[in-house]
């Protein structure tokens, strides 16, 4: 049975980082992974999306330039790296197996869930 668990969020400071993980059994070798949020009362939001490989990564246009997704095969995790967090980082952050990405005539990138597996979450806090 596939298990989904990500940790380490927190409360930090605005400006501060932090590095999410999440831990899969099971499926990590056969999918994409991807990063989600939640802040209350809003809607789930895609922030990054890595390939099978981890050779390709995408982001959402809130979060480019300062997130960064990667993982390790051999180890199962996926991690998601958070720098100069925003008030508005705040929220539950999801790992989950499978996201697609979809691009505008625009450029911009959102990051959809194609996902079969969940994590519980983890809460990040971005305090002022």
């Amino acid at each position: 049975q596939v298990q989904v668990a990500e940790s380490w969020g927190g409360l930090v400071q605005a400006g501060w980082s932090l590095r999410l993980s999440c831990s899969v059994s099971g499926l990590i070798d056969d999918a994409s992974m991807g990063w989600f949020r939640q802040a209350p009362g809003k809607e789930r939001e895609g922030v990054a999306c890595i390939n099978l490989s981890g050779d390709k990564t995408f982001y959402s246009d809130s979060v480019t330039g300062r997130f960064a997704i990667s993982r390790d095969n051999a180890r199962s995790t996926v991690y998601l790296q958070m720098n100069s967090l925003e008030i508005d980082d705040t929220g539950i952050y999801y790992c989950a197996t499978g996201c697609a990405v979809v691009t505008s005539a625009s450029g911009s990138v959102s990051i959809r869930a194609a996902a079969e597996y969940w994590g519980q979450g983890t809460q990040v806090t971005v305090s002022s």
